[in-house]
């Protein structure tokens, strides 16, 4: 059974979400703020989140940000605003859809139907090759069996994504790749995304090796696309 978890402020709409999702043979469960879904969220990884654009104290596009960093849980954003902007941001930051309020709650259990099916349709994981050698870039190593990315020892966390696209790159270190060829590495159950949802992966990807230690893992080339750089990593104090 599907997992839901519900983030909104607002009781009224939680409980008619977590009506009609229940209605529909999931489970559904809910958060008031984005601090509570965050600690949900990361005890119980859900199938999908709702979440609510426009919470006090955290709001659902900082909630989403936090996720990215090493979830690639669904996100299926409500808003009552419906300028363009915060549906492209909400893509962008990572969000699989978006749902303007009011709406009806049998559009957005259909809506979670065709992003579980989608997602359930094409998983994003790498195939066990458990005599595959791990595949070492200077400081950097990815072990494709164990789904582990690690430079000089420290892990990086990636998601499972970004993991593909750091694959993609490192298996042939020379060569510079296209947002598109990313995209089809990355997003193999032909999604459709926008090249800046590439970027904010490129981003993630590069804060992520920073972290380790590591600040040239990824080169632009600009008006091409990008390339592995040298994956150095910088002596511990």
């Amino acid at each position: 059974m599907h997992r839901i978890l519900v983030v909104d402020d607002d009781p009224h709409i939680r409980d008619v979400l977590c009506f009609a999702l229940e209605k529909a043979g999931m489970a559904a469960e809910w958060a008031g703020n984005g601090v509570d879904a965050l600690d949900l969220a990361t005890r119980n990884p859900p199938s999908l989140v709702v979440l609510d654009v426009g919470m006090p104290e955290m709001d659902g596009l900082e909630v989403c940000r936090r996720l990215r960093r090493a979830s690639d849980v669904p996100i299926l954003f409500l808003s009552a605003r419906d300028e363009e902007i915060d549906r492209v941001l909400g893509l962008e930051m990572g969000g699989d859809d978006y749902v303007t309020k009011p709406f009806s709650p049998r559009e957005l259990v259909a809506r979670v139907n065709v992003i579980l099916r989608r997602a359930r349709g094409a998983p994003v994981v790498a195939t066990p090759q458990e005599d595959a050698p791990p595949l070492i870039r200077g400081a950097l190593t990815l072990d494709s069996a164990g789904h582990r990315a690690t430079v000089a020892g420290r892990e990086l966390g990636l998601t499972a994504r970004e993991f593909m696209m750091v694959k993609t790159l490192a298996s042939r270190p020379a060569v510079v790749f296209s947002r598109n060829q990313l995209m089809d590495a990355a997003y193999p159950d032909n999604i459709h995304v926008s090249d800046r949802t590439i970027d904010s992966h490129v981003r993630n990807i590069r804060a992520k090796f920073q972290a380790a230690g590591c600040e040239d893992a990824v080169e632009t080339v600009h008006g091409v696309g990008f390339r592995l750089g040298a994956c150095t990593a910088a002596t511990p104090p």
